[in-house]
């Protein structure tokens, strides 16, 4: 075998913050088996690419992702190439053949085995496919994991897997069943966490309120956020990626009465019009969601609210969509995120009729950005004179006295930021300060230190 610890591995990590952390799992298995982690991909000896297959744009990524690597192994500056995650999961079938420059395809359950497997092709030289049939593992990060995020926040994986069948979505067929992990797992790896400067924990799964009811008895999402409460000390839970049927009372006074946790929730609504929620085996209403909101509203009354909107749908009306615009003005979510509708083969929705053009969908999900940018230019102009305690992330690159930081209204990487004035260099990332909004600058707030 050539000696692998002379071997660096580098990583490219598509797609969502729940494959970030499969990444982050294997990373910690490689570098604690002996291989060196390289500084950037292109300057690694072997590259493992984890994948998405979520949507047709998705998949495009990672195809183009893989060929240009694939080119470096051609010229003689890459050794190997690993592709893992959703893709080869997806197209277990077909990538051996369609991709034969790929060494070793690994899929969703195999993500501790990357060590092992790629020993096994160094010592072997012949290809590996390591992918099961359906996905039924539940891992628990090592202790001490690398973390890939350049800031004081980690994401937190509470469980894997979707039991909903959203008409559109093909991770049910991909990810397996849902599955959580245990409270008391969750709770170790937060403090351990949290006892290495960071400062936020985003919890995440494909539908975080769902967390806990495959494990029977009291666990239950707002169960956990209490026990993380337990640990004590200045930090943030956030809650990412919820589903708006399972949003209870005990969890929003679960969310109100733990000062760790953020009053923020990101529950994707997808549209608001009965018959496309319909089709879109997502049930509710317009009626219901009103009623949702200001149930949440109520009970929380500085909540911010984030959801996702899927525009272009099968059967989309101008009067369907319409409505959805109407609903998001009336609304005020302070964050939006809108996607164009992709048909996917395996889903019961790439055969619903009548299918909308592209470039009507293209237009749709424009202008309800633009709806949604007044809105937000509205809320943030509000906040103008107002202190909040803000969590520092980082030096803004190219600025010398700029730090880039967030307010509990604002998650990582999705949402805006705010620029924090620090001529004085004495805010640190991994610090929460109090600070004054002084002006708004795009999606984002310009603040100083009170």
């Amino acid at each position: 075998m050539e000696n692998y610890r002379s071997l660096s591995v580098g990583f490219i990590s598509l797609g969502c913050a729940k494959n970030l952390v499969d990444s982050e799992i294997m990373a910690t298995g490689l570098w604690r088996s002996g291989f060196r982690l390289a500084a950037a991909p292109e300057k690694a000896d072997v590259l493992l690419i984890n994948t998405c297959a979520f949507i047709r744009d998705a998949k495009q990524e990672a195809i183009e992702a893989i060929l240009e690597a694939s080119e470096r192994k051609r010229n003689g500056r890459l050794k190997l190439l690993l592709v893992a995650g959703c893709l080869p999961q997806r197209y277990k079938g077909e990538l051996r053949n369609m991709l034969p420059e790929v060494d070793a395809f690994i899929g969703l359950d195999r993500l501790e085995a990357a060590p092992r497997l790629l020993k096994k092709l160094l010592r072997e030289k012949k290809g590996v496919f390591e992918v099961t049939s359906r996905p039924s593992a539940v891992f628990d990060p090592p202790l001490g994991r690398i973390i890939f995020t350049d800031a004081p926040h980690a994401y937190l994986k509470i469980a894997e897997g979707c039991d909903h069948h959203c008409s559109f979505c093909a991770i049910p067929q991909i990810r397996g069943r849902f599955r959580s992990r245990t409270v008391a797992s969750i709770a170790r790896e937060a403090e351990d966490l949290l006892g290495r400067g960071i400062r936020e924990l985003d919890l995440i799964a494909q539908d975080v309120t769902s967390y806990g009811r495959d494990l029977g008895g009291k666990n239950n999402l707002a169960f956990l956020l209490r026990r993380l409460g337990r640990i004590g000390g200045r930090f943030w839970v956030r809650l990412l990626y919820g589903h708006p049927a399972h949003v209870t009372d005990d969890l929003l006074d679960a969310v109100a009465e733990t000062k760790q946790v953020c009053r923020y929730l990101d529950l994707p609504i997808q549209h608001c019009d009965a018959e496309i929620l319909r089709r879109m085996n997502r049930g509710g209403n317009e009626f219901r969601l009103r009623t949702l909101f200001q149930r949440i509203r109520n009970r929380i009354p500085d909540i911010s609210l984030r959801t996702t909107c899927l525009v272009g749908f099968p059967g989309e009306t101008p009067a369907a969509f319409s409505r959805l615009v109407d609903f998001v003005g009336e609304a005020g979510f302070d964050h939006l995120g809108v996607f164009v509708y992709s048909a996917e083969e395996g889903t019961r929705a790439a055969a619903l009729q009548p299918q909308v053009a592209a470039a009507t969908a293209k237009t749709r999900r424009g202008v309800l950005l633009e709806r949604q940018q007044k809105l937000v230019h509205k809320k943030l102009s509000n906040r103008i004179g107002k202190i909040e305690e803000i969590l520092i992330e980082k030096q803004k690159p190219g600025t010398q006295y700029i730090r880039l930081a967030r307010s509990f209204r604002q998650a990582p990487e999705i949402d805006g930021a705010v620029q924090l004035k620090d001529r004085a260099g004495k805010c640190k990332p991994g610090m929460f300060v109090r600070a004054r909004y002084v002006k708004t600058q795009g999606y984002d707030l310009v603040a100083e230190t009170v």
